[in-house]
């Protein structure tokens, strides 16, 4: 079975559409302690990758 390409598909079928976040997703991305939580650790990832390529 071959999959249609985008130019063959219909507008506004269900592919084309996004899920709606919920109330607990719209909190984390709106939360500035957990976007600090957040840069903390990806900060704390990025340092040991630098350290374990200066080795």
């Amino acid at each position: 079975m071959v999959e249609k390409t985008i130019e063959e598909r219909k507008p506004y079928q269900q592919a084309f559409f996004a899920s709606k976040p919920t109330k607990f997703t719209k909190f984390l991305r709106t939360c500035v302690l957990w976007q600090l939580v957040k840069f903390i650790i990806i900060n704390i990832k990025m340092t040991l990758m630098l350290l374990k390529s200066h080795k």
